[in-house]
């Protein structure tokens, strides 16, 4: 067998063994009590976009797609998870202080009104994940009327 041949089985079989070191999941039951949309009342649309469009790396429950169980793609995907929850987390908003879920919310308009909201090698797996001006203007004004109400 050649060297090349050899380091070409090598690498199949370190493949193969990898895709048996599955990252954990990121999946809860229901909406939790802590999420945003129990904290504050916000339209349809709004809570429509951001279960959509933001839940998957912001919340305790993401939806996978298949090539999750592909490794190294999935640990690459837990660790953006992980990374956005620390970030935002819209599953444990209550938690937050008042501080903290104003700078969370002025944060969420200063994304959106920029376009920028996922990195460009996450936007090219999910490219149907970026909030159109309609939405991004809802999410503007009810994050406002919010800024509003606890001033």
């Amino acid at each position: 067998m050649t060297g090349l041949r050899k380091i070409g089985l090598f690498l199949v079989i370190i493949f193969l063994v990898i895709q048996f070191i599955q990252p954990v999941r990121n999946v809860s039951t229901g909406t939790d009590d802590d999420d945003i949309s129990r904290t504050y009342l916000m339209p349809p649309i709004v809570h429509r976009t951001l279960a959509e469009k933001c839940y998957d790396c912001h919340s305790n429950n993401t939806r996978y797609s298949w090539y999750f169980s592909i490794q190294p793609i999935g640990w690459w995907l837990a660790s953006r998870v992980y990374e956005g929850k620390a970030r935002l987390n819209f599953s444990d908003f209550k938690k937050y202080s008042a501080d903290q879920a104003r700078q969370k919310l002025e944060r969420i308009v200063g994304i959106t009104d920029g376009g920028s909201l996922h990195l460009k090698s996450y936007s090219l797996l999910y490219p149907g994940l970026q909030i159109n001006r309609e939405d991004a203007r809802a999410i503007h004004a009810w994050v406002q009327t919010r800024l509003t109400a606890t001033d």
